[in-house]
């Protein structure tokens, strides 16, 4: 028997752009996007926008043919822009996923060629795994619209679906080409969209950056009050946490088993399913983190006073940290949640690994979790929410 050791590394980069009016012909942050390669070509694009976003920008549309028409030197948008169904309804029809594929593939484009996407976190992740799969990946470019998106979800090297009754049980690792932050998107979200990306600062913070943590209690009233510059800087701070970890871990896609930015989303994942994703996901990570800081303190692990500031911060900011999900799961003895742990473990690969805070700002890798202490958890949440 002989063995040939094969062994190579690729190099990734891509930039993260933070503007306003990036559809302003005037603005050329996204042609120099596409053109950011010395490549003498005229680079061919689909682009798909979130219905919702479309809804609410009347006339965007128009804006982005506009851009392109501007700027047709460098860029041929192949087809008028496409819109597709917003949040998770898309994300979990395979069906219309395919309809999407099928314009990538109507209009022959190549490896060379872009689908610009443009909406919410869904709608990133799903059109983005269809252009993985076409042609074995064509380049992505993101233009995330909602703070969530801005700050986690479209900023990394994911996509997926959610097939079979589970999140994300379908997708691809795919680095996009470059991806842009317009703030200018965030002005129309409906209050749970704009603070729903703010549970993802918080579990960042948590876990990676104290003195984020201590920012974000601060700033809570003003997320609530909807103050656009504060969310600009919890969105830009975010954010570059996110890329620094994805950077710096050792494992952007994800062949171990610990997953540092998924504290409180093995939990999330579940309640978004048994709530049919009544729970946006922003929310459903408010709580999961809620329930999984009010574990680490009852271990030790986190100090007393560091839960119960999160629990205030969470709830001044506008987000829930309780679901009636919980209440019927306790009532039948945790059994929905605790089949959550065993779903993220097969989603792991086999050993279960879930991150904790402890203490503020730093975290600890736990491969068993005891299934009384999530009731214990779970009914002290309750207790410190004055529920019941």
């Amino acid at each position: 028997m002989q063995t040939y050791h094969q062994k190579f590394s690729v190099p990734f980069d891509y930039p993260v752009v933070f503007t306003r009016g990036v559809f302003d012909p005037e603005n050329t942050s996204l042609v120099d996007a596409f053109t950011r390669l010395p490549e003498q070509r005229v680079h061919r694009v689909v682009a798909f926008v979130d219905d919702g976003l479309a809804a609410a920008h009347p006339g965007l549309t128009g804006r982005i043919e506009a851009y392109f028409s501007a700027h047709n030197h460098a860029l041929d948008l192949v087809c008028a822009p496409v819109t597709v169904p917003a949040g998770e309804a898309f994300k979990n029809d395979y069906r219309q996923l395919m309809q999407a594929v099928d314009v990538m593939l109507e209009y022959q484009l190549c490896r060379q060629s872009f689908v610009l996407i443009v909406g919410g976190g869904a709608v990133l992740d799903a059109i983005g795994f269809g252009a993985s799969i076409v042609h074995r990946g064509l380049r992505i470019i993101r233009i995330p619209t909602t703070v969530l998106a801005q700050c986690d979800a479209g900023i990394g090297v994911k996509n997926g679906m959610n097939l079979h009754g589970g999140k994300n049980t379908v997708g691809s690792f795919q680095v996009p080409f470059a991806v842009l932050n317009d703030a200018g998107f965030l002005d129309t979200l409906p209050d749970p969209h704009w603070a729903g990306g703010v549970a993802e600062a918080f579990k960042v913070a948590m876990i990676k950056d104290a003195g984020f943590f201590e920012d974000l209690c601060a700033w809570a009233s003003a997320v609530r009050a909807r103050d656009g510059s504060v969310m600009e800087r919890i969105v830009h701070r975010c954010a570059i946490l996110h890329l620094n970890h994805i950077r710096d871990n050792g494992d952007p896609f994800e062949y171990g088993s610990a997953r540092p930015l998924d504290f409180g989303h093995w939990l999330a994942h579940k309640l978004e399913s048994m709530t049919a994703y009544e729970l946006s996901h922003g929310e459903a990570v408010a709580i999961g983190i809620a329930v999984d800081s009010m574990y680490a303190a009852d271990r030790g692990w986190l100090a007393e006073s560091s839960a119960a500031r999160l629990l205030d911060g969470l709830q001044a900011c506008g987000l829930p940290c309780w679901h009636a999900a919980l209440d019927r799961s306790l009532d039948e003895g945790c059994t929905d949640i605790l089949r959550g742990l065993e779903e993220f473990r097969e989603h792991l690969g086999g050993q279960l690994s879930i991150t904790y805070p402890g203490p503020l700002g730093a975290k600890r890798e736990v491969h068993r979790v005891e299934p009384d202490s999530v009731q214990i958890a779970c009914r002290r949440l309750k207790q410190e929410l004055a529920l019941g």
